[in-house]
């Protein structure tokens, strides 16, 4: 079907405004697979399916809109406490003098750059390699946008189980700033690591990740997006997964005009394990707030198990999108798939739209998914001010018990004390 004009000359501005960079002739075929890929399908607008909830036009304008820089007084850099590498991204470019040194026991970090620039590189056999299956059955052009025209990211193979996280950091100082970011992760067999991403990145932030997890493998992921109030991103997380290995990853996000998640995962191999949650706190007061996670999980192996465990918090007009798919292959026997959605609503301004779905072709299998919406509890509510607890703070803590089942998928305890810590503290600066 041939695209209509206006979506061809939204997708052609765009472009107009970039310039694809040099690399090997690898890399210069898997860009120019994915431009192809982009201009087949166009960028998308409202009227695309997995569009119609969240407006990209901001995303996908050849201009980005611009964010003011975030000032995040007396509040400390997240995982301060823990003992991590710090990899750190100005307005999506690597900055080497503030990072730490490359260098770590049990894993190979190079450059993107450098990587897409040899001729032979382990990355050839996964830069754009995941993105491009995930275009079936849905189109996510931005995320070929991505692969065409990223020029920084960190290309990481862990060979065994790294000491400490690998912490991304991602700071905002260009009130224009127009970042694409593209990360490799290969996790070999039985090997392990932690990656962490915190901090908002760009004035616009399109980024990709592409993780392929080996028989027996581990990858943990904890992700803070925000706290600028007037940033935009958009984020697609491709995965592999194969037999026995596991994948957790989790994102809290709060703040942003609109974030927009997508989370593909598939799964390859027998007795592997898939979780993914997310955690968002939205106040529409400063302007607005859209928070958008797409969830597409394939299960193609027997006797694994997915979870999908998404929370929304929303006051003041706030907007929340929740779509999610299990779709579970024939011959994928014993299949384990959980999906929940849920918003809570603080007035009657917010709303929250969501798109569960399951699409089966084995006979034995436990799938289910559930979504609600609600305010909050009054009766925990009564509960607490009986006990002399003020409005405000116990409202606070029945936020925090709304949030619980999806902090607790990060596996790592200092990691999720730290997330429920700011938590805490943002929700006190709010009361403040």
């Amino acid at each position: 079907m041939a695209l209509a004009q206006a979506k061809i000359d939204l997708t052609e501005a765009r472009l107009s405004r970039l310039e694809m960079p040099a690399g090997s002739s690898w890399a210069a075929e898997a860009r120019q697979g994915a431009a192809a890929r982009l201009r087949a399908s166009g960028l998308p607008t409202r009227r695309d399916e997995y569009w119609k909830f969240t407006d990209p036009a901001t995303l996908t304008a050849a201009e980005p809109p611009q964010a003011a820089i975030f000032e995040a007084r007396d509040e400390a850099p997240l995982y301060d406490g823990i003992d991590r590498l710090k990899l750190v991204f100005v307005d999506g470019v690597f900055d080497a003098a503030a990072s730490d040194d490359l260098t770590l026991e049990g894993v190979e970090i190079d450059l993107l750059a450098d990587a897409l620039a040899k001729d032979i590189h382990w990355a050839k056999d996964l830069y754009g390699v995941l993105e491009t299956r995930g275009q079936d059955p849905v189109a996510r052009p931005l995320a070929a946008l991505n692969t065409a025209y990223a020029t920084n990211g960190i290309v990481l193979r862990a060979t065994g189980k790294v000491s400490k996280p690998i912490n991304l950091i991602y700071l905002h100082n260009d009130v224009a700033s127009d970042a694409i970011l593209h990360h490799l992760v290969k996790i070999e067999e039985g090997a392990e690591v932690t990656v962490l991403e915190s901090g908002p990145a760009a004035a616009r932030f399109n980024k990709c990740m592409e993780i392929e997890v080996a028989d027996g493998g581990t990858f943990h992921h904890v992700r803070a997006q925000g706290r600028d109030h007037e940033r935009r991103a958009v984020t697609h997380m491709f995965s592999r997964i194969s037999s026995g290995s596991t994948f957790k990853s989790f994102t809290l996000t709060a703040n942003g005009v609109l974030t927009r998640n997508e989370n593909i995962i598939e799964i390859v191999g027998d007795d592997a394990v898939a979780h993914v949650a997310g955690a968002a706190l939205g106040d529409g007061a400063r302007g607005a707030f859209h928070h958008d996670d797409t969830v597409f999980i394939t299960h193609d192996a027997e006797r694994c198990e997915s979870r999908q465990v998404f929370k929304k918090v929303l006051r003041n007009r706030a907007e929340g999108v929740f779509q999610g798919k299990i779709l579970v292959r024939q011959g994928a026997q014993k299949t384990d798939g959980y999906q929940i959605s849920q918003a809570l609503l603080l007035d009657e301004d917010s709303s929250f739209q969501a798109k569960p779905e399951l699409e089966i072709y084995a006979d034995d299998v436990i799938c289910s998914h559930g979504s609600t919406t609600g305010a909050i509890d009054e009766d925990g509510l009564f509960y607490l001010r009986s006990r002399g607890v003020p409005e405000d703070k116990a409202t606070d803590l029945l936020v925090l018990a709304f949030l619980a089942e999806a902090i607790e998928e990060i596996e790592d305890e200092r990691l999720r004390e730290d997330i429920l810590l700011r938590l805490q503290q943002w929700l006190e600066r709010r009361r403040g």
